[in-house]
């Protein structure tokens, strides 16, 4: 495990001085983490990994994906984006995951009283990462008197559960595992498992898996209940599943989309979500929890395997998912700890 400081060289594109600051694109935004961080912002960090992916048994490759989103986010359009900087890279080289998601949810933890965090996975063992962080951080600043346990909405857009149980070669956890390791979590600390799992392929989860998620009183949508048509009903499921919460954590799987839309992931969805039923959420979402003054502190994506991408096509939507994510979210920080 080693921690690579941001390599500002990734962020190149084109540039038009000719238009001032109103032709400006990320990559002449985004400064590295020790540069000016005191203002608040998102931080992005980078979390290469395969090897949760491995464990899980599928294809190889997440690894790479965060310099690839990088280097696809770099020449989008500013829009007066907030204050942007980038972290750097947790990479797990050695084999030892646990002490690689350690790393990673410190640097999350840290970062929370100053900014909000994006990661940009790696595979979603990421995801147990991005909650030890937040809980981190929350157990830390959250005031002493508080007798309330935090409630934590987590929203998946998932074409997998990711519930499976740590055991065998994924005893320390796998990319099939984070929200069983989440829900484990909660249980021991007698904090609520507040789950939502959009997006869901009926054909590759088991039975047995569905059987978890409703013991665990997941919120359920499957892929073919998201469609266009669907679209309002899914906005109140979200702002009722919203207004329980305290915090929100929110993070996005890249194989919820067709294999037409994400065909660089480890597993390629046959159905899928579309793009234009996800986005509108992902607005909604933000939106939704900014009316309700609730915060989401952290957020991921992951599952990018540049080795199966075409022409950069999962790297750009995963940009074009970070850029929505970044341009919807406020700059409110909490005050807690500060």
């Amino acid at each position: 495990m080693k921690h690579i400081p941001a390599d500002m060289s990734l962020w190149q594109g084109r540039t038009d001085p000719e238009d001032g600051e109103r032709g400006l694109r990320l990559h002449q935004h985004i400064q590295a983490l020790s540069d000016g961080s005191s203002r608040a912002g998102t931080v992005l960090f980078g979390f290469a990994c395969d090897e949760g992916v491995a464990r899980n048994k599928g294809r190889q490759g997440a690894a790479l994906a965060p310099d690839a989103i990088r280097q696809a986010l770099a020449n989008l359009a500013w829009h007066q984006c907030p204050p942007l900087f980038d972290g750097g890279t947790i990479a797990c080289d050695d084999g030892d995951l646990v002490l690689a998601q350690q790393s990673l949810s410190a640097q999350i933890a840290n970062a929370l009283p100053h900014h909000n965090v994006l990661i940009l996975g790696g595979g979603h063992e990421t995801a147990w990462a991005s909650f030890q962080g937040l809980s981190s951080y929350l157990s830390r600043h959250l005031s002493e008197n508080s007798q309330r346990a935090p409630k934590i909405g987590i929203i998946n857009f998932d074409a997998h559960f990711d519930l499976r149980t740590p055991q065998g070669l994924s005893q320390e956890g796998s990319s099939g595992t984070p929200f069983a390791q989440i829900a484990q979590f909660c249980q021991q600390r007698d904090w609520p498992f507040h789950y939502a799992c959009l997006g869901v392929s009926r054909t590759s989860n088991t039975q047995a898996l569905f059987d978890k998620a409703a013991q665990l009183n997941c919120w359920v949508e499957e892929d073919t209940q998201m469609h266009t048509d669907a679209l309002p009903a899914l906005k109140t499921k979200l702002t009722q599943f919203i207004q329980g919460c305290d915090y929100l954590y929110l993070t996005l799987d890249m194989d919820v989309f067709p294999a037409a839309s994400a065909p660089g992931v480890s597993a390629p969805a046959a159905y899928g979500v579309p793009v234009h039923v996800i986005e509108p959420l992902l607005q909604h979402i933000f939106t939704d929890a900014h009316q309700q003054a609730i915060r989401i502190p952290v957020c991921d994506i992951t599952e990018v395997n540049p080795n199966y991408d075409r022409d950069q096509q999962t790297s750009r939507l995963a940009a074009r998912m970070a850029w929505s994510m970044l341009h919807a979210s406020p700059t409110r920080i909490d005050n807690q700890g500060e």
